[in-house]
């Protein structure tokens, strides 16, 4: 998908895993994402949705919007900047789909934590690479 050379010959931080775990990880994380848009989808309630659809789609354009931009384009802080919007996204989405569904919403809280635990590696990628 995206060649490992630059990646590789990054200083990496204390705390980054190895990279063999980023995959399984993600794996698991896409998968809650998904089982809790189907959840907070056919929640049948009479509050309106809309706001929680909103948040979720413009996560997943920034999700998506986030490995080109460090991968490809090889810009630690614009990836950066990515994160930091990944995690406001999925804290209001966090937020409406609690007040659709509380299990949709508590599914997405280990992937907020790893969101949080990514932005930790991509400053610490910069600070340690610029």
């Amino acid at each position: 998908m995206y060649s490992s050379v630059w990646y590789d010959n990054l200083i990496k931080p204390a705390l980054q895993p190895p990279a063999w775990i980023f995959s399984p990880v993600w794996i698991i994380l896409y998968g809650t994402l998904f089982t809790a848009i189907i959840l907070y989808s056919l929640t049948i309630t009479n509050k309106n949705k809309m706001k929680g659809f909103v948040f979720f789609i413009l996560h997943m354009f920034f999700n998506l919007l986030w490995s080109p931009v460090f991968f490809l384009l090889h810009k630690i802080d614009i990836a950066l900047v990515i994160l930091f919007i990944m995690i406001i996204t999925v804290v209001l989405m966090i937020i409406q789909f609690f007040r659709v569904s509380k299990l949709a919403g508590f599914i997405l809280l280990p992937y907020f934590v790893w969101l949080i635990f990514a932005a930790y590696l991509n400053f610490q990628l910069l600070m340690l690479n610029s």
